[in-house]
């Protein structure tokens, strides 16, 4: 669908590296972003190109690592066997827009990312980070309790 495409490629999720865990047989990079920010890879086993914001010096050496988010669920995985230069300290998690916001959820209270609209060298943030407080203070007590 023409209207995918264009809203799939206009958006990127940005996400912070917390932690790179080099193992023997796998490397993980774990990142502040989870499957409740974007579900695509998830539930379809989609694929997601992982770029660094800044990027590394031509030849720096890469690595294979499995991308995965704070929610400590089997499927939270934004990308397996990513090749990779050693990450900084954002990422970019690219062709996210038809999937990202539009699929995102509060799972785990986590709250939704905010949204940045972007204009050649413009910005504004047309949604903010609710805090968490914000879904707890939906929930209330049944009138008998």
């Amino acid at each position: 669908m023409p209207g995918q495409v264009i809203a799939g490629n206009a958006g990127i999720l940005v996400t912070r590296v917390i932690y790179v865990k080099h193992g023997e047989a796998k490397n993980f990079v774990i990142i502040d972003a989870a499957m409740s920010d974007l579900i695509r890879a998830t539930l379809y086993e989609a694929h997601h190109d992982i770029i660094p914001v800044v990027q590394p010096a031509a030849g720096t050496p890469q690595m294979i690592a499995d991308v995965v988010g704070p929610v400590r669920e089997s499927g939270d995985d934004l990308a397996l066997d990513c090749a990779l230069p050693e990450p900084g300290d954002l990422l970019a998690i690219m062709t996210s827009g038809a999937y990202g916001a539009v699929q995102a959820g509060t799972y785990n209270t986590r709250p939704l990312v905010p949204e940045v609209l972007v204009k050649g060298d413009q910005a504004a943030v047309i949604r903010p980070r609710l805090d968490v407080e914000a879904p707890i203070a939906l929930d209330k007590a049944a009138p008998w309790l």
